[in-house]
């Protein structure tokens, strides 16, 4: 595998650890939602930023989805799609990570969980088959 496909591969992995926590945790006996909630946003981030690897664009390290959906749509106009679903995410990276807010409801988290799926299919599908995990 080239090196560029495996370093595509590392962030798909990272992104489905980050999906297979979550699914975890929503087990009937889990209740760490703040924590799923985290891990949606991160699944969600890493996701992208494979696809941003594959086409070359740097990226700050950054962990506004809005962002780094702007770099991606910039090469694929059909990112847009995704905005209304992805964005509101960017507030689980920080968010519950503190006492604070009232943690997400498992209702919230098992929507976000949706979006994790929708974007993993989306950005896999357009992807060299080879380096999707």
């Amino acid at each position: 595998m080239h090196p560029e496909q495996a370093e595509i591969r590392r962030w798909l992995l990272k992104a489905r650890n980050d999906h297979s926590v979550v699914r975890k945790i929503l087990a009937p006996d889990g209740d760490e939602m703040d924590v799923a909630a985290f891990h949606c946003q991160q699944a969600v981030e890493k996701a992208l930023k494979a696809y941003l690897v594959f086409r070359r664009i740097p990226f700050e390290k950054v962990h506004d989805l809005g962002r780094l959906l702007d770099h991606c749509a910039g090469c694929d106009g059909e990112f847009e799609s995704l905005r209304d679903a992805v964005e509101p995410l960017t507030l689980y990276a920080v968010a519950f990570r503190y006492p604070g807010p009232a943690d997400p409801s498992r209702e919230n988290v098992e929507s976000a969980l949706r979006v994790v799926v929708q974007v993993w299919t989306f950005v896999t599908g357009r992807l060299p088959g080879e380096v999707v995990p």
